[in-house]
C-alpha cells in the first residue's frame, strides 16, 4: 500500500475548501454544502491509512531496534567496550533528533506545506517547491559536511567531555570518528522525509529505520569478529547512507519535471524563506531536548562500567510504546501545517487536541505493559551470551523508572509541533526545554549517589516532565491554539485505565517463571483491561472510535460473505 496523493485529480486542493462547487460526474454539480463532509471522510481515510502504514514501518524499525540492541549485547555484553561505543552512539542520537526526528521536520514541513499551497495556487514559474530545494538543499549540505569533518577531527575532545571517567577512551574515539558521518547522512535523510510527509508521502520515510538497523545488525554479523564493537559504528555510517538512498528516488519524482530554479521569495501570499531565526530556534531547542541523553552519559560515566548500557538498553525498550504513539502526530503534522497555511486554525486545533488524546492514550497502554512486565521483557530480550542476570535485574529496574517519564516525553514530541506548525519563530520551546534540563541536571548530581542509575533515570522523567507542562500552560495565540483544560479533563480517563492495567498486568507476569509466558500474559492483562477500562469510561472516545472501525469494516465483511455463498 503507498500513502501518497488523495486529492482528486486535475482538481487543487485549495478548491475544495474557497472555490465553487466541484463537478461531479455526468457534468452535474455537488452542491455547496455536501463538500465538507466528504472531504472530512477522505481526510479521515487518508489519515487512518497513512497512520496505519507509519506505524507498521515504525514497528518494523523497532523490532530491528531491538534486533540491534540485541546483537549488541549478545556479541559484547554490557561492559567497558560497549560503554565506549554507546559514548560515540551519541552523536547519531543527537543528528537523529536535531536532522530527522525534530529540528529538521519543525522547519521544512511548514516551509514545503507553504510551497505546495502556492503550487496548488497555480503559481508554476518559478515552481515554489522546485525553487524552495534550490535555495535550501546545496547550503545545507555544506553545512553538514563541514559539521561532520569537525566532530571527526575533534572526536578526542568529545569523547572527554561527555564521559570524563570512561575506561577506554581511546576505542570510543575511534567509534566517534565513524559515527560523525552520520551528520550528512542523517541531515540529507531528514530533508528528504520532511519533503515527502508534506507531499503525503508515508511509505519511504517509515522505511528508514529499518534499513537503518539491517545495516547495523548486518555490519557487526560480518565484520564484529575483526572489528570487535566497532563493528556497529560502521554499521551506523552505512545505514545512514540507506536512509537517503531509500528516500531519494521517490523525492526526485516529486520535484522533477518543473521548470524554475531561483529562491523561494515572500510574495505576500503564504510563501516564507527558511528564516535564520527560526532554524535556530528550532535546533536549539532539539539539541536541548536531547541534552538529557548528555546529561545520563556525563553522570553515569562516574558510575562502575556497564551503568551506561544498562540506562540505553533501558530507555530503548522503554521508549518503544512513545515511537509508535508519536506515528500519529508525525503523519498529522503536515495536516496542521497545511491548515495554518490555508488560515484554518480551527481545524488545526481540533486535530492537535484529538492527537494528543490518541497519542497519550496508545503510549499509557504501552507503559503500562513496561511497568508491570519489566523484568521479564529484560530477560527476554537480552538475558544471553555476554548479558548476565545481573544486567537483567540493573536494566529492569531502569526500565520502571524511564516509564514513569513516557507521558511527559510524548507530550513534548507532540506539543512542540504546535508551536513550530506555522513556520514562525518561537523561543518559549527552548526556554522550556532549558527548564527541564536544569532540573534534570539539579535531580541528577544529587540522585546519582543514592540510587545510581535509577537515580539519572528518575531525574530524566521529572525534567521532561516539567518540560511538558510548560508547553501546555504556554500554548496561546502564538501557537496554536487548544483548549488545555479541555486536553487535560480528558488525559485523566486513560490515566485511571492505565493504572488498572498496571496492577492486572504485575499479577499476569508473576504467574508464570519463563520469562516468554510471563511477557505474554503482562501484555494480554494490561491490554483487556485497558481497554475495558477505556470503554467504561470512554477515553479517548473509545466507543466512537470502535463504531467507526465496524461501519469501516462491515462493508468489506458482508462483500466476502456474498462472495462466498
Amino acid at each position: 500500500m503507498r500513502a501518497g496523493h488523495t486529492r482528486t485529480a486535475g482538481v487543487p486542493d485549495h478548491a475544495t475548501r474557497t472555490g465553487g462547487a466541484l463537478p461531479a460526474r455526468g457534468g452535474r454539480r455537488r452542491p455547496a454544502h455536501a463538500r465538507p463532509r466528504v472531504q472530512d471522510a477522505s481526510s479521515r481515510r487518508f489519515l487512518a491509512r497513512a497512520t496505519l502504514l507509519s506505524a507498521a514501518l515504525s514497528i518494523a524499525g523497532a523490532v530491528l531496534g531491538l534486533g540491534r540492541d540485541q546483537a549488541l549485547a549478545h556479541l559484547f555484553g554490557a561492559g567497558a567496550e560497549t560503554d565506549a561505543f554507546l559514548v560515540a552512539w551519541t552523536v547519531p542520537e543527537v543528528a537523529a533528533t536535531l536532522l530527522i526526528e525534530d529540528g529538521m521536520a519543525f522547519v521544512l514541513v511548514p516551509a514545503f506545506s507553504a510551497a505546495l499551497a502556492l503550487r496548488a495556487r497555480g503559481q508554476r514559474t518559478p515552481d515554489p517547491v522546485r525553487s524552495l530545494v534550490a535555495a535550501s538543499l546545496p547550503r545545507l549540505c555544506l553545512a553538514l559536511a563541514a559539521t561532520a569533518a569537525v566532530l571527526a577531527a575533534g572526536a578526542p575532545m568529545l569523547v572527554s567531555a561527555l564521559a570524563p571517567g570512561l575506561s577506554d577512551a581511546s576505542l570510543a574515539v575511534s567509534c566517534t570518528r565513524l559515527t560523525a558521518t552520520c551528520v550528512l547522512s542523517f541531515g540529507l535523510a531528514g530533508y528528504c522525509s520532511a519533503a515527502l510527509r508534506a507531499h503525503r508521502s508515508f511509505l519511504a520515510p517509515g522505511a528508514i529505520y529499518v534499513a537503518y538497523n539491517v545495516a547495523i545488525i548486518g555490519t557487526m554479523f560480518v565484520v564484529g569478529a575483526h572489528w570487535g564493537v566497532r563493528s556497529a559504528a560502521l554499521g551506523v555510517a552505512l545505514g545512514g547512507c540507506l536512509m537517503v538512498a531509500v528516500q531519494a528516488p521517490s523525492l526526485a519524482r516529486r520535484i522533477a519535471g518543473r521548470t524554475g530554479s531561483r529562491a523561494l521569495v515572500d510574495d505576500g501570499d503564504g510563501a516564507r524563506p527558511l528564516a535564520p531565526a527560526l532554524i535556530c530556534a528550532v535546533l536549539l531547542f532539539a539539541l536541548c531536548r536531547q541534552s538529557q541523553v548528555l546529561i545520563e552519559r556525563h553522570l553515569a560515566s562516574g558510575l562502575p562500567a556497564g551503568a551506561i548500557s544498562h540506562l540505553n538498553y533501558a530507555q530503548k525498550v522503554a521508549q518503544l510504546p512513545m515511537s509508535l504513539s508519536l506515528m500519529v502526530c508525525v503523519v498529522t503534522f503536515p495536516v496542521v501545517a497545511q491548515a495554518i497555511a490555508e488560515g484554518d486554525t480551527r481545524r488545526a486545533r481540533n486535530r492537535v487536541e484529538r492527537d494528543l488524546v490518541l497519542m497519550s492514550t496508545v503510549l499509557l497502554m504501552g507503559a503500562a505493559v513496561v511497568l508491570a512486565g519489566a523484568p521479564q521483557i529484560v530477560q527476554l530480550l537480552f538475558q544471553r551470551g555476554a548479558f548476565t542476570a545481573q544486567d537483567t535485574a540493573a536494566t529492569a529496574a531502569v526500565m520502571r523508572v524511564y516509564a514513569t517519564g513516557l507521558l511527559g516525553q510524548t507530550l513534548v514530541g507532540a506539543l512542540v509541533r504546535s508551536y513550530f506548525a506555522a513556520g514562525r519563530t518561537t523561543w518559549f520551546p527552548l526556554g522550556a526545554m532549558g527548564v527541564g534540563a536544569l532540573a534534570t541536571v539539579a535531580i541528577g548530581a544529587w540522585a546519582v549517589g543514592p540510587w545510581g542509575a535509577c537515580g539519572i533515570a528518575a531525574a530524566n522523567a521529572i525534567g521532561i516532565t516539567v518540560t511538558a507542562l510548560l508547553l501546555l500552560y504556554g500554548l496561546g495565540p502564538g501557537s496554536v491554539p487548544v483548549r488545555v483544560r479541555r486536553v487535560v479533563a480528558d488525559l485523566v480517563r486513560p490515566l485511571c485505565a492505565a493504572a488498572g492495567a498496571t496492577a492486572a498486568g504485575l499479577l499476569g507476569a508473576g504467574l508464570f517463571a519463563s520469562p516468554a509466558a510471563s511477557v505474554a500474559v503482562c501484555c494480554l492483562c494490561v491490554s483487556a483491561v485497558f481497554l475495558l477500562l477505556c470503554w467504561i469510561l470512554d477515553a479517548a472516545g473509545a466507543r466512537s472510535l470502535l463504531l467507526s472501525a465496524v461501519r469501516f469494516l462491515l462493508p468489506y465483511v458482508t462483500r466476502k460473505l456474498g462472495h462466498g455463498r
